[in-house]
């Protein structure tokens, strides 16, 4: 039985947030240094990616109005399959960077489903 696509934009709404809480207050040193934050922000980040994934497979139309969506899901893919060449970089600007865009395009998708 398939998921409801609400379900998937659930899932990764409440990924940014566990993001958000998960990096308040911390700097690039604080994420460079602290291997249990790298981990959380990567599961998080691997949530979400799936969650868009499954999106883009239940209501392809809902997934469509996610701005890089594609690159979204090969992140996710690199975190788990590349795990051995993931650029702590380049996620530490995406979870500083990227998120309010990402959780204002699932906002608008949501309201969508509401209406």
């Amino acid at each position: 039985m398939q998921r409801d696509p609400r379900s998937f934009v659930w899932d990764a709404r409440r990924a940014i947030a566990h993001l958000r809480s998960f990096v308040a207050g911390k700097t690039w040193a604080d994420y460079e240094a602290d291997v249990l934050l790298r981990s959380g922000v990567e599961r998080q980040f691997e949530i979400i990616g799936e969650a868009l994934n499954r999106l883009s497979k239940a209501d392809p139309e809902a997934a469509a109005r996610v701005d890089d969506l594609a690159r979204i899901v090969a992140f996710r893919n690199i975190l788990i399959h590349g795990y051995a060449v993931v650029d702590d970089r380049l996620v530490w600007d995406a979870v500083s960077s990227r998120l309010d865009r990402l959780d204002a395009d699932l906002a608008e998708i949501e309201a969508g489903f509401d209406g």
